[in-house]
């Protein structure tokens, strides 16, 4: 897998301060993409050990909040499970730090048990996102008034909600 960056101190992409990964690799091409770079499997540089280990110490400190993946394309079957593994060391090392995923990938129908993209490490990936933003971005729907999404049919899920007997619960309204 690649990446384009890594921002240790970003404030734009869930709430709080957050650490960043946009990987790189995208197959949705959405017209207007605010990083259509990315959509090129090869964009950036190769995610490693070291990366993986600046990512780890970048979440350390207590004002951080937590970590938010973006893309390209998280879920895309090749990114899953180098982030499945990332997402793993993430739970065990900070398990009060929360994650944000950006996804086109719809959660109920591309990411679901026979979705276009469910892959042996996708339930997986999901059991440690706690939020999860989803919907291809649509030009026509664009909003700039919107929260952590670009247009209105995204919708910002939080997944696991203990309230609702661990489903996912769209919290789009909620977040202002």
């Amino acid at each position: 897998m690649n990446y384009g960056a890594i921002k240790k101190c970003d404030i734009a992409n869930g709430i709080g301060v957050r650490v960043s990964l946009f990987v790189s690799g995208c197959r949705h091409h959405c017209k207007g993409c605010f990083n259509a770079v990315a959509w090129d499997f090869s964009y950036g540089q190769p995610y490693t050990e070291k990366t993986e280990q600046e990512l780890l110490n970048a979440l350390a400190p207590d004002y951080i909040q937590g970590l938010s993946l973006l893309g390209g394309e998280p879920f895309e079957p090749e990114n899953q499970p180098v982030l499945t593994e990332l997402l793993r060391k993430v739970h065990v090392q900070y398990p009060d730090k929360d994650v944000w995923c950006y996804s086109g990938y719809r959660y109920d129908t591309d990411l679901s048990v026979g979705g276009s993209v469910h892959t042996a490490v996708t339930d997986e990936m999901l059991s440690y996102i706690d939020v999860l933003v989803d919907g291809e971005f649509v030009e026509a729907e664009r909003d700039l008034t919107l929260k952590f999404r670009g247009s209105r049919n995204q919708r910002i899920l939080r997944l696991h909600d203990p309230e609702h007997a661990g489903e996912a619960v769209d919290i789009s309204n909620k977040i202002s």
